[in-house]
C-alpha cells in the first residue's frame, strides 16, 4: 500500500498530514529543550547546595578528622559529581537531540515544499490542458453548427425556383467551405482530446503517484528519525547511570565508614590534657584559732586553683605556667616554640609531631647530601661530565642544613624528655635518630622506619583499569582515557580520590569511582 495508489485524489489530506508530522517534530524539540533547562537548573542548585555545606578553613579541616564529618564531606563530593552527570545529560540532549533534529526538520520542510510545489505545478498543467481541450471542443461545436446551417441554406437555395444558378453555386461553395472548416476543427478537437487523455493518464497514474510516494517516504523517514529521538531521550540518561550509581554507592559507602568509637577516641586524643583530677579539699578548723601564715600554706590556694583548671580558662593558664616553670627550671624556651602553653598530653603530642617532621626533613637532607657526594665522585672520575668544584656550594649548603636540623632535633627531643619525665623519656622520643636522647643505633641505620615508609609510597601498590574518561583540569589531577592501564600509587583515603601513575610517567589524582582494580 502506498499513497500514490490509494490516496491519489487526497492532496489536501497529505498536505495536512505531513505538516502535522513536522509540527510534532518541532514540539518534541521544544520539549527536550525544556527538559535540558530543568536538568541544568537542577545541577546548578545541587552544586550551590554542596558549596554551601562544604567545609572550608583550618577549623573545618580539623573537624573532618572525625569519621562522621569526613563522611558528610564525601557525600557532598559525590553529590557534586552527581550534579556533573545531570549537566552531561543536558548537554548530550541538546547536542544529540535538539541540534540534530532541528537540522533534520529544516531539510524536511524544504523537501516537503518542493514535492507539494511539484504536485501543484502538475495539477496546473493538467488544468491548462483541460481548458485548451474545452476551447477546441467549443470551436468544433461552433464550426459544425455553422456548417450545418450553411448546408441547410444551400439546400434551400437549390430548391428555390427563383434562385439563379449562380446563387445556387455560391451557396453550395459556402456550405462546402464551412463543412471543411468544421472537419478541421473536429480533427483538432480529436487530437487535443487524445493528447489530454494521455496527459491525464500520466498525471494520475505516474506523476502524482510518484510525488505522493516521495512525500510518503519523507514522512516515514521523519517518523523513523523521531522514533530514534524518543529512544535517545532515554539512552542518554542510561549512559550515565553507571556513574550516577557509583555516586550513590559512594554516598552509601560514606555512611558505612562512620565509626563512632573511633571518633570518640579521636576526640580524647585531641583534647586529653594529662592533668590529674582535683583532690579533696581539706577541712579548715577555725576553732583552733588563726594560724600564722606560712610560705607552705600560702601555696595551697594556687594548688587548688591548678587542680580546677579544666573548668576555667583562667585557671588553665595559671596551671600551665606553673607546670612549665616546675619542669623547665634549667631552660626556659619561648612559650610558642616548646608548646609549654599547652596541657601536658597535648604538649607531648605536638613535640613528638615536630620531632617527626624534623626527622623527615633531616632524612631528605641526608639523601640529598649523599646524592651530591656520589655526583661529585662521578665528576672526579669523569671530568668531561662536569666540574666537581661546581658542586661545592650545594654540598656546603646541604651540610649546614643538616647541622641546623640536627640541632633542632636535639632541642625538641630535650623538651620532650622534660615533658614526659626522666624515666619515660626513652619511650617517647624517636629512637631511630642518632641525636635523640638515649639513641644507640648506628649512624648508617638512621631513620630506618622512615626509609621503609618512603620506599613503600614510591613503589606501585597495585594496578587498575580506567572505566571512564576523565579530564584532569584542576591542579594535582591528571587526565585518563577509558580502558587505560594505571599503576596505583596511593589508595582512596575516604575522600573519593586516589593517586595513580600513567605509563608515560605522569602522576596525579583521579576519582576512585572512575577505575576498577
Amino acid at each position: 500500500m502506498d499513497w500514490g495508489t490509494d490516496l491519489w485524489d487526497q492532496n489536501d489530506v497529505i498536505d495536512k498530514h505531513t505538516q502535522s508530522g513536522l509540527d510534532l517534530v518541532e514540539r518534541y524539540i521544544k520539549f527536550v529543550k525544556e527538559r535540558t533547562e530543568i536538568e541544568q537548573s537542577y545541577a546548578k542548585q545541587l552544586r550551590s547546595l554542596t558549596k554551601k555545606y562544604a567545609k572550608r578553613g583550618s577549623k573545618e579541616e580539623q573537624e573532618c578528622r572525625f569519621s562522621n564529618h569526613a563522611s558528610f564531606q564525601d557525600i557532598l563530593n559525590e553529590l557534586n559529581d552527581y550534579a556533573g552527570q545531570r549537566e552531561l545529560i543536558a548537554e548530550n540532549m541538546m547536542t544529540g537531540i535538539c541540534v540534530e533534529l532541528t537540522k533534520f526538520l529544516q531539510d524536511l520542510k524544504q523537501e516537503r515544499k518542493t514535492h507539494l510545489s511539484d504536485a501543484k505545478k502538475a495539477q496546473q498543467n493538467l488544468e491548462g490542458s483541460f481548458k485548451h481541450l474545452e476551447s477546441t471542443k467549443k470551436r468544433f461545436a461552433k464550426e459544425w453548427a455553422e456548417a450545418e446551417k450553411a448546408t441547410q441554406q444551400a439546400e434551400k437555395t437549390e430548391n428555390d425556383l427563383n434562385a439563379t444558378k449562380l446563387d445556387v453555386e455560391k451557396a453550395k461553395q459556402h456550405a462546402h467551405a464551412r463543412t471543411h472548416t468544421a472537419e478541421e476543427c473536429r480533427n483538432d478537437y480529436a487530437a487535443v482530446l487524445q493528447k489530454f487523455n494521455k496527459e491525464q493518464n500520466f498525471h494520475y497514474y505516474t506523476e502524482i503517484p510518484q510525488i505522493f510516494n516521495k512525500l510518503q517516504d519523507m514522512d516515514e523517514r521523519r517518523i523513523r528519525r523521531l522514533a530514534g529521538g524518543y529512544c535517545q531521550f532515554s539512552d542518554i540518561e542510561k549512559n550515565v547511570l553507571p556513574i550516577i550509581s557509583k555516586c550513590l554507592e559512594g554516598i552509601s559507602t560514606a555512611g558505612g565508614k562512620i565509626n563512632e568509637k573511633q571518633d570518640s577516641s579521636l576526640l580524647i586524643e585531641q583534647h586529653k590534657s594529662g592533668f590529674e583530677r582535683p583532690g579533696d579539699v581539706d577541712f579548715e578548723d577555725y576553732t583552733q584559732g588563726i594560724k600564722p601564715a606560712t610560705s607552705e600554706s600560702s601555696l595551697n590556694p594556687p594548688k587548688v586553683r591548678a587542680k580546677l583548671w579544666p573548668f576555667s580558662k583562667k585557671h588553665k593558664i595559671t596551671h600551665v605556667e606553673k607546670h612549665a616553670t616546675t619542669h623547665v627550671e634549667k631552660r626556659v624556651p619561648p612559650a610558642a616554640e616548646d608548646f609549654s602553653h599547652l596541657p601536658p598530653e597535648q604538649r607531648k603530642k605536638r613535640l613528638q609531631a615536630k620531632i617527626d617532621d624534623i626527622t623527615k626533613e633531616l632524612q631528605k637532607a641526608q639523601d640529598q647530601s649523599e646524592a651530591l657526594e656520589k655526583m661529585k665522585g662521578v665528576y672526579e672520575q669523569n671530568p668531561q661530565m662536569g666540574d666537581p668544584s661546581s658542586l661545592e656550594p650545594q654540598i656546603t649548603e646541604t651540610t649546614q642544613n643538616i647541622g641546623r636540623l640536627r640541632g633542632e632535633l636535639t632541642k625538641y627531643e630535650t623538651w620532650l624528655s622534660e615533658a614526659v619525665g626522666g624515666e619515660d623519656s626513652a619511650n617517647a622520643i624517636n629512637n631511630n635518630t642518632q641525636h635523640g636522647v638515649g639513641a644507640v643505633e648506628p649512624s648508617h641505620n638512621i631513620y630506618t622506619d622512615f626509609d621503609d615508609e618512603f620506599d613503600d609510597v614510591e613503589n606501585p601498590i597495585g594496578q587498575c583499569t580506567a572505566l571512564y574518561t576523565f579530564e584532569g583540569n584542576s591542579e594535582g589531577t591528571i587526565s585518563i582515557t577509558e580502558g587505560e592501564q594505571l599503576s596505583v600509587m596511593e589508595e582512596d583515603k575516604g575522600d573519593g580520590w586516589m593517586r595513580v601513575l600513567k605509563s608515560n610517567g605522569d602522576e596525579g589524582y583521579i576519582p576512585s569511582s572512575y577505575v576498577k582494580s
